[in-house]
């Protein structure tokens, strides 16, 4: 299953992204945490006791990506005419979490005890001339050509605000946890995201965090009403944590909020229609807007009708 954290900056989505892969992953199951962030941080969250290991960026090497990815796929001629929201169809590479293949062997390090994938900075050289979108279309293609199941986890940590809206990629996930501290800012970034979400049919849920008292948990219900899944209230731990310092466990209210996303996750089947038909939507959308005309094809013709992954039959 696929989880994006989103939320405001500075509303603790990188800290519950990390908080909830490491809680997922102690509990044995398959988890892969991403680093969607134009803010780079999910690494040292995951991992603050020791170094962590990371692996090349996934945007860093987009063309065998794209290469790797289209495989025998004969609507897909070239790296350079498949583009980040081309879905894939009979002949394309599919992955399987964590699997024995190149895209894993290569961009798959670890944070702590967590298996970690990053984009990759915003670096210098970008500036004026490329958006952190394009960075975020190598996760695109990936969670496109994943075949996940029951029981194993993908966890991204998001771009900040409402960002996230500009490309097709939240639409990639079974469920949108957007992360909103006890304020009007906090819940600012939420209004965007639910009237999103409802027109594209997006399961969302809100976690409060950084709760002190009733009052703040009052606001946050008043605000954003049955949305409200959990909350988190502040963390000394977490605050040590980030100070190099943590001991012990985390307190036991935030380790049940813990509990009640997984179980949140855990209860929804994937809709695999639901999610193709989307992914196929937005490439349409592109190839009309920009991309036929960037490419010279008609990348329309890219779709394989009646082609569902997890669901066709797949050489």
């Amino acid at each position: 299953m696929r989880v994006a954290f989103v939320g405001k900056g500075g509303s603790g989505k990188t800290t519950l992204s990390a908080l909830f892969a490491r809680h997922v992953n102690r509990s044995g199951a398959r988890v892969l945490a991403i680093d969607g962030d134009i803010n780079q941080h999910l690494a040292e969250a995951l991992s603050p006791e020791s170094e962590p290991a990371v692996a090349p960026p996934l945007a860093a090497h987009l063309t065998d990506l794209k290469d790797f990815l289209r495989g025998t796929n004969p609507r897909i001629a070239s790296p350079e005419a498949m583009i980040k929201t081309t879905p894939p169809g009979r002949g394309s590479r599919l992955l399987r979490l964590l699997g024995d293949d190149e895209v894993h062997a290569r961009h798959v390090g670890r944070a702590g005890d967590v298996p970690l994938m990053v984009t990759g900075a915003f670096e210098e050289s970008d500036l004026g001339v490329a958006c952190y979108h394009s960075k975020l279309g190598a996760v695109e293609l990936y969670l496109n050509h994943l075949v996940d199941t029951p029981g194993e986890y993908v966890v991204v940590d998001m771009t900040a605000g409402a960002d996230a809206f500009a490309s097709g990629l939240f639409t990639r996930f079974d469920i949108t946890f957007l992360v909103a501290e006890p304020t009007r800012k906090g819940v600012s970034v939420y209004r965007q995201y639910r009237d999103h979400a409802r027109e594209f049919g997006i399961r969302l849920a809100v976690i409060g965090n950084k709760i002190t008292g009733e009052d703040d948990l009052l606001f946050l219900k008043e605000e954003v009403g049955d949305d409200l899944l959990t909350h988190l209230v502040q963390s000394p731990w977490v605050r040590a944590a980030e100070q190099g310092r943590a001991q012990g466990e985390l307190e036991p209210h935030n380790h049940h909020a813990l509990t009640v996303i997984r179980e949140e996750i855990d209860t929804h089947p994937r809709d695999w229609p639901t999610l193709h038909r989307h992914a196929v939507e937005f490439h349409l959308r592109n190839a009309q807007a920009w991309a036929d005309k960037a490419t010279g094809l008609n990348l329309s013709a890219q779709v394989d009708p009646d082609y569902v992954p997890g669901r066709t039959p797949h050489p």
